[in-house]
């Protein structure tokens, strides 16, 4: 069986290696983009198979680059790859691969901040969301500029079922750093829980399958890169809108070495803050005295559950931002300051 999936598999042309594409089109990775190249082909093959079977799959590529995990990705016979690329000197190398495999390769040159992903793969690949994932799959060398707030993003298209998962729970294979990659996967109690560990974990399944040591990339980053995957939950371990998730799980690491109780704080106005804080935590049942990595996932959702019944009793608490409230005092105690001073600016002629 898997000599005759191997002879199914399809096979690119001989090409130039991707060093060689490199040096044709005199490709320089630049280091305000962040960007590394990954050369060896037996890496771009591992990146490739944690993704699981792409046979007949649809797979967008992020930032394919000089197109080594692109190769990778076109060996294991899918059915279409879309690949977006930022940078423009990268196209004509991607659109060499492009002719060796006609019909496969579709490219677009932009940004996957502002894709729109609802229209990146053909309507008959969508699955209800509680069933198997759909036979599409998202696979990329992430800069590490873009990473964060990028899988930041898809997370709220997880929570909204919009973007590239209106098609079902779409799979990510996906590098980080592998600081933010232990972020992703820690555990309650661990050094590196974060905000990004709770955002992550209560709408997907996140692994961290392997590190690429830095030396192995080109030019060599300070750090060693970690390949993660996600797989969208059935169910999300806090059910409320993103937005009030993120707010509760922000204002709990504003202050990560302090007592819980002191980053709660910040979703209260002054007034009566106290009060407000206490009842959040006496009714989600939360040891105050707790730090916030402390706190497990069941924690997290009886705060989140709790602050929503009392925005909803509140209509004008959700809207109150913390950061903006110091922002505004701090101007106005400038201003006071300012009008208080005398006016130097004129002097008395004296007799």
């Amino acid at each position: 069986m898997a000599a005759s999936r191997k002879a199914a598999a399809f096979h690119l042309p001989p090409l130039p290696t991707v060093g060689e594409i490199i040096k044709l089109f005199r490709l320089k990775a630049q280091k305000q983009l962040s960007q590394n190249f990954l050369l060896d082909l037996r890496l771009t093959d591992k990146i490739v198979r944690q993704a699981g079977e792409l046979k007949s799959a649809h797979v967008c590529e992020v930032g394919p680059g000089p197109g080594g995990i692109t190769r990778s990705i076109l060996s294991t016979g899918v059915e279409q790859l879309l690949l977006i690329e930022k940078d423009a000197r990268f196209i004509p190398g991607l659109q060499m691969l492009s002719e060796a495999a006609p019909g496969k390769v579709r490219i677009v040159h932009g940004d996957i901040l502002t894709y729109k992903m609802e229209k990146a793969f053909p309507k008959h690949l969508k699955k209800n969301w509680e069933d198997e994932p759909p036979d599409i799959h998202i696979i990329g060398n992430l800069p590490f500029s873009v990473s964060t707030p990028l899988i930041i993003k898809w997370l709220e298209n997880v929570s909204k079922k919009d973007g590239p998962f209106i098609y079902g729970r779409t799979q990510m294979t996906l590098t980080f750093q592998k600081e933010v990659a232990e972020r992703l996967t820690a555990n309650p109690g661990g050094k590196q829980r974060s905000r990004l560990s709770i955002m992550s974990q209560h709408l997907c399944t996140v692994e961290n399958r392997f590190i690429i040591p830095g030396e192995a990339f080109v030019p060599k980053p300070e750090v060693d890169v970690a390949v993660v995957h996600f797989t969208p939950l059935v169910q999300p371990k806090i059910q409320q809108p993103f937005a009030l998730v993120e707010k509760v799980v922000r204002s709990a690491f504003q202050f990560r070495r302090k007592y819980c109780f002191r980053g709660f704080e910040t979703l209260f106005p002054e007034s009566g803050r106290l009060k407000r804080t206490e009842q959040l935590m006496m009714t989600a049942n939360v040891d105050p005295t707790l730090r916030p990595f402390q706190l497990s996932m069941s924690q997290f959702r009886n705060l989140c559950d709790t602050y929503r019944k009392m925005c909803d009793e509140d209509p004008g608490l959700f809207i109150y931002d913390y950061r903006e409230d110091l922002r505004q005092k701090k101007m106005r105690k400038n201003l006071l300051k300012r009008t208080s001073q005398p006016d130097e600016t004129e002097e008395e002629d004296q007799p």
